[in-house]
């Protein structure tokens, strides 16, 4: 019997992770290991949290002796590695913490899983899941391929380069069984509202100012949390190992342009007159390092698994308006911390 322990699992992709493969697989066991941190919240788990075969463990990547003897405990046959500090401007100020999370908790998982498995490697794997940013930046041109050179140009970014470097490594050092996948811009239902879409949806409700970075050009390819969540699916059962996977959404859009599409259904949404939510729009400072344009090629996990997205953008970008606009009390407990009382309540 499989015993996949999924990290970062009650994060905003990790949660979409977890649910469908505890409704997918009932013959898995699922182990749902999560800090808690702030963007950490069990509240996006409630429907599935007393399935026979799901089992949460609160607990940090960073401390060895707990991952160890989890690995020990549990004697997990498989590892999706979601954990990540994701923010880059939350990188900006504070690089070190990402280096710790993002590098040295990877390689204690890699430890642990070489140290229960590494005579006997043939029935299990690591799948470390990862982002386009480790590519850099593109032009106006072009597209990011699996064999693009790494150029990563933010702390956040550095540090996500370097932990796939290290999973790399291990395959060709101890032969670990490893697949990687690098993934676009995810957007979606239960996203922590530091990120775009959800922040504007918020302040948008909140008739607060839509910070703008630049002048708005600055263009990146979203992927639906949901059509991500298949493709990890996809590539955990069937990807080859010490294999690359590309995910997109074939959705590129700059800034400037997603943020008017997004004012535009909200009004309509909200019953407002067109243009009302727009005016709430403001240009600021852009940030240190910012990355023109992030593109995906994700022909070889289409052509090769047979992944490819289920929504357009404007499909996806409705469907997550329309989830938070019903679920303003999750938005609520997220903005004012309430979601951690649920932790301890439960």
């Amino acid at each position: 019997m499989k015993k996949i322990l999924i990290t970062g699992g009650a994060g905003f992709i990790g949660a979409h992770v977890v649910r469908l493969f505890v409704n997918q697989y009932p013959e898995y066991q699922i182990f749902n290991l999560d800090a808690l941190t702030y963007a950490g919240n069990l509240e996006n788990l409630k429907d599935i949290e007393n399935a026979p075969n799901y089992t949460f463990l609160k607990g940090d990547i960073t401390d060895e002796n707990f991952i160890h003897q989890s690995f020990e405990n549990h004697k997990f046959t498989d590892v999706i590695h979601l954990a990540a500090e994701s923010h880059v401007d939350r990188s900006i100020d504070d690089p070190l913490a990402f280096a710790k999370t993002n590098i040295l908790g990877t390689m204690i998982l890699l430890n642990a899983f070489k140290s229960l498995w590494g005579t006997s490697w043939a029935s299990h794997r690591f799948y470390h899941v990862s982002t386009d940013e480790v590519y850099g930046t593109l032009g106006e041109d072009g597209l990011f391929l699996e064999t693009t050179p790494y150029d990563p140009n933010s702390p956040y970014s550095a540090s996500k380069a370097s932990s796939d470097h290290f999973v790399r490594a291990y395959g060709e050092t101890y032969g670990l069984p490893y697949v990687i996948s690098n993934c676009s811009n995810n957007y979606g239902p239960h996203q922590f509202p530091e990120k775009l879409i959800p922040l504007f949806i918020n302040n948008i409700l909140e008739k607060k100012q839509l910070p703008v970075y630049g002048d708005g050009n600055y263009t990146r390819d979203w992927l639906y949390v949901i059509d991500h969540a298949r493709a990890i699916d996809m590539v955990f059962h069937r990807g080859e190992n010490h294999e690359t996977y590309n995910i997109g959404g074939f959705n590129e859009w700059k800034n400037i342009d997603l943020v008017k599409e997004l004012c535009k259904q909200m009004d309509q949404k909200m019953g407002q007159k067109q243009g009302t939510s727009e005016h709430l729009i403001t240009f600021v400072k852009d940030r240190p390092g910012h990355d023109l344009r992030y593109a995906i090629d994700a022909s070889k996990i289409e052509n090769n698994l047979g992944w490819s997205p289920s929504v357009t953008f404007e499909e996806g970008l409705s469907i997550t308006i329309d989830w938070y606009l019903n679920n303003t009390s999750w938005l609520d407990h997220v903005r004012n911390g309430s979601y951690k009382n649920y932790i301890k309540n439960n």
